[in-house]
C-alpha cells in the first residue's frame, strides 16, 4: 500500500456476529460442516455481516438460517479480533433468545446444549475461543 512502509495491501476485514444463547445452565453451540472454511469445528451460532445490514438483522438472519429459528437479540458481550494470513475476523458475540420455535440444524453439521464447563471438550473456531473466554470471564 503506498505510503504505510510495508508495500504490502491491508487484509479484508470481515465482521461477524454470533450469538451466546443460554438455557438451563447450557449454551448453545453449533458445528461448521466439514466442506465450510474451519469445518467440523464448534462455535457460538452467526455469521457474517452483509453490506447495508446492521449487527442485530445480520444475527436474526444468520440465526434462522441455520438453526430455522427467529432469535431476540440483546446486550454485546464481547467483541474479539482474529488475524488470519488473508483477513481479519471481528467477532461479536451477543446474549440471545430463542423466540418459539423449535432448532434444527439445517446449515450446520450438528448442534448441542453444552454447559460453560464442558466448552474445553470441544474444538471452537479460534475466534469463537476468545470469545468464549470473555463470556466465561463475564460469568464469574
Amino acid at each position: 500500500m503506498p505510503g504505510d512502509g510495508t508495500g504490502t495491501a491491508p487484509k479484508k476485514q470481515i465482521r461477524v456476529v454470533a450469538a451466546a444463547v443460554e438455557r438451563d445452565g447450557r449454551y448453545l453451540i453449533t458445528r461448521r460442516r466439514p466442506q465450510a472454511v474451519l469445518g467440523g469445528l464448534w462455535e457460538f451460532p452467526g455469521g457474517r455481516v452483509e453490506e447495508g445490514e446492521d449487527d442485530a438483522t445480520a444475527l436474526m438472519r444468520e440465526f434462522e438460517h441455520r438453526l430455522g429459528a427467529r432469535v431476540r437479540v440483546g446486550r454485546r458481550v464481547s467483541s474479539v479480533a482474529r488475524e488470519y494470513s488473508t483477513y481479519v475476523v471481528e467477532l461479536h458475540l451477543y446474549a440471545c433468545q430463542i423466540e418459539g420455535a423449535e432448532l434444527h440444524a439445517r446449515n450446520v453439521a450438528e448442534l448441542r446444549w453444552v454447559k460453560s464447563d464442558e466448552f474445553e471438550d470441544f474444538e471452537f473456531t479460534p475466534v469463537d475461543e476468545a470469545s468464549m473466554s470473555r463470556l466465561l470471564a463475564a460469568e464469574e
